[in-house]
């Protein structure tokens, strides 16, 4: 099988074993020592059957790219090393060929990488459907909808510089060739407590910061609001303004277009 250039390096020097299921003995120690090799040599999923485990490696890793998702497309789950592509593929599957709804649950701590594992998830479902003006349609709304949501429910914790405050549930509708129709996301227990306190170090909802830092200065004035976050209470109480990791004003950007 030739593989593209971009993939070379999953296939490489793999490091320990990739189905915890296969370690001997199994044992707390042996998964948390093969976890953390794998993660040092940049191999961030690890399978339990089939359950993906992945380890947030807080820097780029060149693991989602066009190439990549073209070779975990229809294949077999462990035919190629673990990634969530894999998992994603299989469900798509299922739900396309077999005409079985499907769940695909995102779980672990504040910093786990959870949302943007929902974010790769619905990249590689938008790769693989169908192409069409009405289809890429549903593809982008469903896509701009995560830069919104992160905007009013995502916020800077002391662990985490883009931590979900909520909780969401996206249900996405297709239709017998495996092309999406449109979709519903419920929100629910939005940690609304914060935009009135926040503890030192973190910051109120992203979306606050966005507006002061992307608008111009004539929606700023029709708003009769100053660009300056530590003006407001809302915003001055935590002693964090600005983060490193975070553009607001770029973000600004993304979610008038969206």
């Amino acid at each position: 099988m030739a593989l593209h250039q971009g993939t070379l390096a999953i296939f490489e020097n793999n490091v320990g074993v990739s189905d915890a299921v296969l370690l001997h003995p199994l044992t707390e120690e042996n998964f948390i020592r093969n976890l953390t090799d794998r993660f040092n040599h940049d191999q961030i999923y690890t399978y339990i059957g089939n359950v993906v485990v992945s380890v947030n490696p807080y820097k780029p890793v060149s693991l989602y790219t066009h190439d990549i998702i073209d070779e975990y497309r229809n294949r077999n789950m462990y035919e190629l090393p673990p990634h969530i592509y894999a998992i994603t593929d299989g469900a798509y599957r299922s739900m396309r060929d077999r005409n079985l709804d499907q769940c695909i649950i995102i779980s672990g701590e504040s910093g786990a990488g959870k949302t943007e594992a929902s974010k790769v998830i619905m990249q590689y479902v938008a790769e693989v459907s169908g192409k069409g003006q009405d289809i890429d349609r549903v593809k982008e709304q469903l896509l701009q909808s995560n830069p919104v949501l992160e905007a009013f429910g995502n916020a800077k914790t002391n662990r985490n510089d883009n931590s979900s405050r909520f909780g969401k549930y996206m249900d996405i509708e297709f239709d017998y060739k495996g092309d999406p129709l449109g979709g519903v996301i419920t929100n629910y227990l939005l940690e609304k407590s914060r935009v009135a306190f926040q503890m030192k170090g973190e910051r109120n909802f992203h979306v606050f910061y966005q507006l002061l830092r992307g608008a111009d200065k004539e929606l700023l004035d029709a708003l009769k609001l100053s660009s300056d976050p530590e003006s407001y209470v809302f915003l001055q109480k935590s002693g964090c303004v600005d983060v490193d990791t975070v553009d607001d004003d770029h973000s600004f950007s993304v979610i008038k277009v969206g």
